[in-house]
């Protein structure tokens, strides 16, 4: 093997992770590092830590657990703040998952907030991976299981940091030859580590990957069977190598008694040996686990992603997610809890809008910044709906870098509806207000349709019609829906008039919501009518078209009781600071900044705040406000942070500027956000003006 070329003076400095820089996710590489704990010591510790607690609940069933390996991980994903690659890997079918493991090659694995954040919204648990291989796993294991007290040192260890960072587990995979002697110390650490972290972690999983036998021979069963059950029986499950026969999950179950469903059977997506081939015949593996009353381990989903299937990610990822779901069916419903909101967004992006107004205009990822995803039904013919139906990045947001848009052709007579989300939420005595935005032509309306469920399993759907048309509303769908239910009140963005929120209430005590859809339909206006409407009315008629067509987006949709309206907190009770401040002169006066801000409310729940928006505003010295010099005070965004910390990298600061105000705009959980002359701020002199 050739030597590697000795370092130059162009390449970058080692990774230090004790010192300030854009926040990222790592690894950790040695037993050494794990021991003496200093990832508790990095910079990047505080930003890691998930911020979404996981709702309590378990699945009595058989369960898909997704194994993400994605090209060696850490790509896109490990810049906690985000990134700028709009087209970055993510996932958006949580309603199809249960648990979520991230993987690498490294000998510790620590998955980014951002899936923790993102899986825990959708219900789905999420586990680090700790991973002994080659030569290097085999000096790795020797250490780990020296001693029965080295064994309950690491578990101990890694409980810890998936306590601290807010995830849910282990995956152990020791994949190396191990000698029998070396048996009881490894199961002493497989059930040292499965105790403690139920003790500190309720619902935790820790689960065995199918390698070692206890014979301590590296031999893949491809079933539960004696060489591994004992491993499987001092954890919460063994995630089964992929080249299974046929009969194997069947003789799994059989082996594992009542606890069947804690087998997960594997499948490489990218069908490297596996049952079935993988790949678009991925359910056909899935079927046989279904019928055999097994789980299912979905190894390297991101094979559609790595191989750029046609015609393009987001619709290939719809189609092969599709063929899950028409296998297992859902197995995550929301919502669950009030209050409840989504704006669509998957992570990523082309813009940023707030409260209908754009943000930003550059491109971006951050899954993190997920919302609760629709469960959109993927049809494969687009000639088989009226309507089409996706998440779109390109026209413009309300909130986020997403929305839903719907085009097509519809009848003046006809409605289309289709489902939006699959929900399991008891209501009370209380009114429940659903508020939605929607931006459409005068001729295409946009509704919700509501099915709810008695205690006596009694079905009752109600129609939140459109604002407008209300005779068109209570003639057409009167004897389509029990109830129909026009808007208690509309308003208009104030940033974008062409978005119309509508606000409709419902009592429905004692009633269990199981599905909210999307019902378009179309008001009869004569063209000209609409061409005068466009030029009178002030508002963006750009989506007007022929009478037959319909083009209506749906921006966000919040569903919540009247006693959940957020109370922001005023500035003044919140303690904000600026660390690690690093000012860099440049050329004609100018200087660049890099500082890191925290904050804290003084008194009372941050928790009730999942996410803040970031900005800063550059405030010019008098006597370049008065000569016009520059814009003083200028808004301008720079992130979005679901940890009470920002780090800002490299800011540029133009000659002239005094002050810098950081403003971090609060935001609640029904997506509402506090207004930005009200949020908490840092002002930070400019160095030397």
């Amino acid at each position: 093997m050739a030597k590697p070329d000795a370092p130059s003076s162009a390449d970058p400095p080692p990774f230090d992770p004790s010192q300030p820089a854009p926040p990222v996710s790592f690894p950790i590489s040695t037993l050494d590092d794990l021991e003496s704990r200093s990832y508790f010591d990095s910079f990047h510790f505080p930003f890691n830590k998930a911020s979404v607690r996981l709702r309590p609940g378990g699945a009595d069933r058989p369960r898909i657990l997704v194994c993400h390996d994605m090209a060696g991980g850490y790509l896109d994903d490990k810049w906690v703040q985000g990134g700028s690659n709009a087209d970055a890997y993510t996932i958006w079918h949580w309603y199809l998952i249960d648990v979520f493991v991230y993987f690498s090659h490294t000998l510790v694995t620590l998955p980014p907030p951002c899936w923790t954040n993102t899986a825990h919204k959708h219900g789905v648990k999420v586990l680090g991976t700790f991973i002994t291989e080659w030569n290097e796993g085999r000096v790795n294991a020797n250490k780990l299981l020296a001693t029965k007290e080295s064994t309950h040192m690491y578990a101990e260890r890694l409980t810890e940091l998936a306590t601290a960072l807010g995830f849910d587990g282990w995956l152990i995979n020791m994949e190396v030859d191990l000698d029998v002697q070396q048996i009881p110390n490894l199961k002493e650490f497989i059930s040292h580590l499965t105790k403690t972290m139920h003790s500190l972690v309720p619902g935790s999983l820790v689960i065995w990957y199918d390698s070692v036998t206890v014979d301590g021979n590296l031999s893949w069963q491809n079933q539960l069977n004696e060489s591994n059950k004992p491993f499987f029986d001092i954890c919460d499950g063994i995630f089964v190598n992929y080249t299974w026969k046929e009969d194997y999950p069947k003789l799994s179950a059989t082996v594992a008694g009542d606890r069947k469903f804690d087998v997960y059977m594997g499948i490489d997506v990218f069908g490297r040996g596996t049952y079935g081939g993988g790949q678009w015949d991925t359910n056909v593996a899935l079927d046989v686990l279904k019928k055999d009353e097994v789980s299912a381990a979905l190894f390297a989903p991101g094979w559609i992603y790595e191989t750029k299937q046609p015609p393009d990610f987001q619709t290939a990822q719809n189609r092969w997610w599709s063929l899950v779901e028409k296998s297992w069916g859902v197995l995550q419903n929301y919502p669950q809890v009030l209050p409840f909101y989504s704006s669509f967004d998957q992570g990523h992006g082309q813009h940023i809008a707030i409260d209908g107004g754009q943000a930003s205009s550059a491109t971006w990822n951050n899954i993190s910044s997920q919302s609760f995803q629709p469960f959109i039904h993927f049809s494969g013919d687009t000639s088989a709906d009226s309507i089409q139906v996706l998440v779109d990045f390109k026209e413009a947001s309300y909130s986020g870098g997403g929305n839903i848009t719907f085009k097509g052709t519809l009848k003046d007579d006809a409605y289309f509806a289709t489902r939006l989300f699959q929900g399991e939420l008891l209501l009370g005595d209380l009114p429940v207000h659903f508020t939605y935005s929607v931006k459409s032509d005068e001729s295409s309306l946009l509704g919700l349709s509501l099915e709810f469920s008695s205690f006596v399993k009694e079905k009752t759907s109600v129609l939140l019609a459109h604002s407008r048309s209300t005779l068109l509303a209570m003639n057409h769908f009167s004897s389509k829906f029990s109830k129909v239910i026009m808007p208690r009140r509309v308003t208009r963005s104030a940033a974008d008039p062409g978005w119309v929120i509508q606000e409709s209430s419902i009592t429905m005590n004692g009633y269990t919501l199981t599905e909210i859809h999307v019902v378009c339909y179309r008001a009869k206006l004569e063209l000209d009518k609409l061409r005068l409407n466009s030029e009178t009315d002030g508002v963006d008629n750009s989506l007007a078209r022929s009478p037959t067509e319909f083009s209506a987006i749906l921006g966000h949709i919040t569903v919540k009781t009247s006693a959940q309206n957020p109370i922001f907190p005023p500035s003044t009770s919140w303690l904000v600071e600026g660390q690690d401040i690093k000012w860099t002169s440049g050329s004609q006066g100018s200087k660049t900044v890099s500082v890191k801000v925290i904050w804290t409310l003084k008194n009372g729940d941050s928790s009730l705040f999942p996410k803040y928006n970031i900005f800063v505003k550059k405030i010019a010295n008098q006597e370049v406000g008065k000569l016009g010099g520059m814009l003083v005070g200028t808004k301008e965004y720079l992130g979005e942070a679901q940890v009470e910390a920002f780090y800002v990298c490299d800011l540029a600061v133009p000659s002239g500027t005094s002050n810098l105000k950081f403003i971090i705009q609060v935001c609640a959980v029904d997506g509402a956000s506090q207004k930005v002359d009200d949020s908490p701020s840092l002002l930070l002199p400019v160095e030397g003006s």
